[in-house]
């Protein structure tokens, strides 16, 4: 399109031929949906000097005009990278994409050891065998289970329940060791290293973020990146009228239950509420507060003080901010 809008070139390329066509062309914008293989593509058009913008896939639907086609959907991205108020997901880094297929790995096989803990609990209550809840109790009871109720347990279930154990270790071993290397890529980045000086932020969240984020640029304050993770009250007002549902559980739904579990913990310690710089805050919470509201309206501040520490490059300072307030 040229600069009133109208359609000066139509041509339609495969993936491989869309360097080669840009290349020598005079640096332009170019707006793309966020999708697989987007950053990469981004990057290399990027270093040939064009201007690239990577807009959420939601956010290109409302400018699609009758039914979906790859004409349509072109002329959708192009309508909707012009507008001024357009949100856009900034280019991630290499770095960033290794972090974040680390974290995807570990949570397909975090979910896949669940399934198989959760079928052997379905084997052995199948059996009339009750194991109470945990992981470790019942880590620590099939040895015994297996070797003392052969009354109710055939030695057809008694194999596959203990080839079930086999995939169960085979997974824990696996779990530990891409923790493991998280860890260790935690240990080397500084964004990382300051995140972790927040309460309730390990590892696991501090890399989880710094790998969606980057350093936060994409919002221009914490509230936004509070609303883009979905820890805000949905919104349906009208008029003067201000109606708040429940959370809008937007975004980064990975993250979100990461911030939501470290919240969860915060809670379990009322002791050590006074040593944060929002003690006074959640001990007035609490007594007003229904237990999971709090745990969200927790995990809220600590993203908007993530945010802060990622974009003022400083760590948690907790005596400095409680004086300042």
């Amino acid at each position: 399109m040229d600069a009133r809008g109208a359609i000066v070139l139509r041509q339609k390329l495969s993936r491989g031929q869309v360097e080669a066509r840009l290349a020598n062309m005079p640096s332009c914008l170019i707006g793309m949906e966020a999708c697989v293989g987007a950053h990469h593509l981004s990057r290399q058009l990027l270093a040939l000097g064009h201007d690239v913008k990577l807009i959420p896939a939601q956010f290109v639907s409302p400018f699609r005009k009758s039914h979906k086609n790859d004409f349509r959907d072109a002329e959708a991205i192009a309508e909707a990278v012009l507008r001024p108020t357009m949100r856009f997901v900034p280019t991630k880094t290499v770095e960033q994409l290794d972090l974040q297929a680390l974290h995807r790995v570990r949570a397909r096989l975090v979910s896949q050891r669940t399934a198989v803990i959760n079928q052997i609990r379905a084997f052995l209550l199948e059996r009339g065998i009750a194991v109470r809840q945990r992981l470790r109790s019942l880590r620590q009871a099939l040895p015994d289970i297996l070797a003392q109720r052969t009354d109710v347990l055939t030695p057809r279930m008694t194999y596959l329940i203990e080839g079930l154990m086999q995939d169960w270790h085979h997974l824990d071993e696996r779990i530990d060791a891409v923790t493991g290397e998280i860890e260790a890529l935690v240990a080397a980045d500084e964004a990382c290293q300051r995140l972790t000086s927040i309460p309730g932020v390990g590892p696991i969240i501090a890399s989880a973020m710094v790998a969606s984020i980057g350093n936060g640029a994409a919002f221009s304050r914490g509230r936004d990146f509070g609303a883009w993770l979905g820890l805000v009250p949905r919104q349906i007002s009208t008029g003067d009228r201000t109606v708040l549902g429940r959370l809008s559980k937007r975004g980064n739904s990975y993250l979100r239950s990461l911030l939501i579990q470290a919240a969860r913990v915060l809670l379990l310690w009322p002791a050590k509420w006074r040593q944060h710089s929002f003690g006074e805050w959640l001990t007035a919470a609490s007594m007003r507060l229904h237990h999971n509201v709090l745990a969200a309206a927790l995990a809220n501040k600590l993203a908007r003080i993530a945010w802060s520490v990622l974009s003022q490059n400083r760590i948690y300072e907790p005596r400095t901010v409680a004086a300042a307030g």
